[in-house]
């Protein structure tokens, strides 16, 4: 038989106050509405469940019986709702973030710790892989990706720095023993330290000043996969060649002298990355939390 929960709950109301004109006050529905339903909740069952007189209106033994099984059965449900609410009310539970390895080096670290602060009870679990995936299919809440690469049909919102670089260098060794390129098509004549993604060819450099933009395809004695641009790095360290990643990914090298800058004019802003996820109404409390924090506390 299938459950009439409608029809159940006008009976407790029916029961609990005592009549259908009583009831009708105190759930706004009418004592007419009321007593069909209880009628047809009697009739599903094969049992009267009230007895009905002038004066009053009486659960029966089997009435009674229900009334208290679903007076309980209804105070769960509201402790369950309740709790639920809570969830809006206190944000916790888990975010589950798909993210390309630069934001989780680079833009992550910026964020995360100050929403852990904020949001003890949030836990954050990071996936970190270069394709744009189906976040849902993936079991991921939200994912980070830039413009370019979002998924159709998403939400999107800037999340981190509004504008990113690309820098290019090399170090003071290297320089020295192959000279410094003036001009982006200079670096066909050295030894490029590229990536790539996945199975594709290696990525060509872009490079951009007073509106002109050029991209260059560049050769070189080692290519590593985006997941492993720490290895390019590590290599240019050593004199091997020249690297060209995001500006904050070289800038403790720069910094330190290990690498120097080259085509600085040259070097490409681009706009930050983007925080995307599914829908716009009921999103989940964590999440919920999680994009607002990062509104707020964007550089």
């Amino acid at each position: 038989m299938r459950a009439d929960f409608s029809a159940a709950r006008a009976f407790v109301a029916v029961a609990s106050a005592g009549g259908f004109r009583e009831a009708a006050k105190t759930t706004g529905i009418s004592a007419s509405s009321l007593s069909g339903a209880v009628k047809r909740l009697e009739d599903q069952l094969g049992l009267r469940l009230l007895n009905r007189t002038t004066r009053s209106v009486v659960p029966t033994e089997a009435g009674a019986h229900l009334l208290e099984r679903l007076q309980t059965a209804m105070a769960d449900m509201e402790a369950a709702l309740e709790r639920a609410n809570d969830y809006r009310a206190t944000p916790r539970g888990t975010i589950r973030l798909n993210v390309p390895l630069g934001v989780a080096r680079l833009v992550l670290p910026r964020i995360l710790p100050g929403f852990s602060r904020a949001f003890p009870e949030v836990r954050v679990e990071i996936v970190a892989e270069h394709e744009v995936v189906d976040i849902l299919a993936a079991g991921c809440d939200a994912g980070i990706r830039y413009d370019e690469r979002l998924t159709k049909n998403m939400v999107a919102v800037l999340i981190g720095p509004a504008r990113q670089r690309f820098a290019t260098a090399a170090s003071p060794a290297y320089l020295a023993r192959h000279g410094t390129p003036q001009h982006p098509h200079d670096l066909l004549d050295h030894a490029c330290l590229s990536a790539h993604a996945g199975a594709s060819a290696a990525l060509p450099w872009e490079f951009e000043r007073d509106g002109e933009i050029i991209r260059v395809e560049t050769t070189g004695p080692i290519t590593v996969d985006v997941t492993a641009v720490d290895l390019a790095v590590a290599t240019a360290v050593e004199g091997c060649g020249i690297v060209h990643l995001f500006e904050d990914w070289l800038r403790p090298v720069i910094d330190s002298g290990a690498l120097e800058p080259v085509l600085q004019p040259w070097w490409q802003s681009f706009k930050g990355p983007s925080l995307y996820y599914h829908g716009r109404e009921h999103v989940p409390a964590p999440l919920r939390a999680f994009i607002d924090y990062v509104q707020e506390n964007r550089w």
